[in-house]
């Protein structure tokens, strides 16, 4: 059973840390060392606030970002409680914690979006990496750009996969999207500024932005991703997934992508370009990056955790070597890092080639799975983005939703649905289907039940009533 819990929590306002992020370190701390253990109950966002006589925004920024990481758990009415974690690490170490999911229990298909597959990798290689990385002695001076070398072979990789023409001055290494959306957030943005996001579109960014004071303005999208015509004038940033809209799967066509641009050089706003997957193409070629068209308007965050597995914590950010610079400066202030060891052992994959045949191999695995989703899927209703990625929507009525999630769950397939990638009035109905993670034989199984439940729920009523 799950019980309310009583924070004793004290906070400081002469301390030089904002509230927000005193009270989430507090929290941190209070999980790792059991004061607040999985399961409990914490006080309503209004209670706390009373509690501590601050503003309730304080202590709803500091849930949403440890909603975000992964160290609380609820539903909207429900309550906010402490998350089952399964050996957490605490923050500033090189390898993430990893949230236990309960509901990914033993025997059910996994259809839900958001993860790669991992378990066919070359296990040779990998630890030969590794071995690489332990013969060099640990470093005493972190470079906040990221290892030079590393660095250069970034750059040719973005060269060869993406068409981009940047050198290492072009390049700083993250820990990930989320770890390069903070640091754009830091260089580009302040209290009070307004940062688009797409809507529906990646919860993270959300929650990034506003836990460094930004007010949050939801941008809609279509199935071909943002609607440039719609953009406000007064925004400092627009976060855009422009090579498969996350969740919803379009790829933003070149004459929208050049009105785009058009809109940030006429308003000043900096784009924000996720290229998060854009190694994956189906039966189409890649459509160039938004920063290789326009860099000057252009921050372009990649990473590792789709193409080899979000464990290793490696990602990049690509700007103008003045913004590189200048984000090089705060995260150094900040004593932000991405580990030498990390990137000691990504240099050791690219050198010898070992991510290039991994991400060859993936292309094909995942190809196979996505020709598995069109083949069941198709037939029984509308699916989008199936050109590229590691997941689909299936469009659906929405009053439909709710019970082919519950009724595929009972069968023992997860499913997500648009509903919570929404910030504002969801426009867009159905499905996210995510064909990364889950075996070939497992996605066949679980697209057959689905088209079932869909054929199902599409199906008239008996006669009567």
């Amino acid at each position: 059973m799950r019980v309310h819990v009583d924070l004793p929590v004290s906070l400081s306002r002469e301390a030089d840390v904002p509230l927000t992020a005193q009270l989430a370190d507090w929290l941190r701390r209070a999980m790792l060392d059991g004061t607040l253990a999985p399961g409990e109950r914490l006080p309503s966002t209004r209670a706390l606030a009373a509690q501590l006589a601050v503003s309730r925004t304080v202590v709803t920024e500091a849930y949403q970002q440890l909603y975000a990481e992964g160290w609380l758990d609820g539903r909207h009415g429900s309550g906010t409680f402490v998350a089952d974690m399964e050996a957490p690490t605490p923050p500033g170490e090189s390898r993430p914690y990893v949230p236990a999911r309960p509901e990914r229990a033993a025997g059910l298909i996994d259809l839900t979006a958001g993860r790669p597959w991992v378990r066919d990798y070359d296990q040779a290689a990998w630890k030969r990496a590794w071995r690489k990385a332990a013969d060099l002695p640990p470093g005493d001076s972190p470079d906040p750009y990221g290892l030079p070398r590393l660095r250069e072979l970034l750059a040719d990789h973005l060269r060869r996969a993406r068409g981009m023409a940047v050198g290492p001055e072009n390049i700083l290494v993250t820990r990930g999207t989320g770890n390069g959306l903070d640091l754009c957030a830091l260089a580009l943005l302040g209290a009070g500024a307004r940062a688009g996001v797409e809507d529906p579109g990646y919860h993270v960014a959300r929650t990034v932005f506003a836990a460094r004071g930004t007010e949050v303005v939801p941008c809609p999208v279509d199935e071909d991703g943002v609607i440039v015509d719609r953009l406000p004038g007064d925004l400092r940033v627009l976060y855009t997934t422009p090579a498969h809209q996350y969740p919803l799967g379009g790829r933003l066509p070149i004459p929208r992508r050049e009105r785009l641009l058009a809109w940030a050089r006429s308003t000043g706003a900096t784009i924000v370009e996720d290229d998060y997957d854009a190694e994956f193409r189906y039966d189409v070629a890649p459509l160039p990056a938004l920063y290789g068209l326009d860099p000057s308007r252009v921050v372009l965050l990649g990473t590792l955790s789709k193409t080899l597995s979000p464990d290793v914590g490696v990602g990049w950010l690509v700007g103008e070597p003045e913004l590189v610079a200048r984000i090089a400066g705060l995260r150094n202030a900040m004593g932000d890092r991405t580990s030498g060891p990390v990137q000691q052992a990504v240099i050791a994959l690219l050198e010898r080639g070992d991510l290039d045949r991994h991400l060859r191999r993936m292309r094909l695995e995942y190809a196979r799975r996505r020709a598995a989703v069109v083949e069941l899927l198709a037939p029984v209703c509308r699916l989008h983005g199936d050109t590229a990625g590691l997941h689909v929507l299936a469009e659906l009525p929405a009053a439909a939703v709710p019970a082919v999630v519950e009724r595929a769950r009972e069968r023992g397939v997860l499913l997500d649905s648009t509903e919570r990638h929404h910030h504002g009035r969801a426009r867009l109905h159905g499905l996210v289907i995510g064909y990364g993670s889950a075996p070939l034989a497992d996605v066949r199984r679980g697209c057959r039940i689905l088209a079932e439940l869909i054929a199902a729920a599409h199906a008239p009523p008996p006669p009567g009533h």
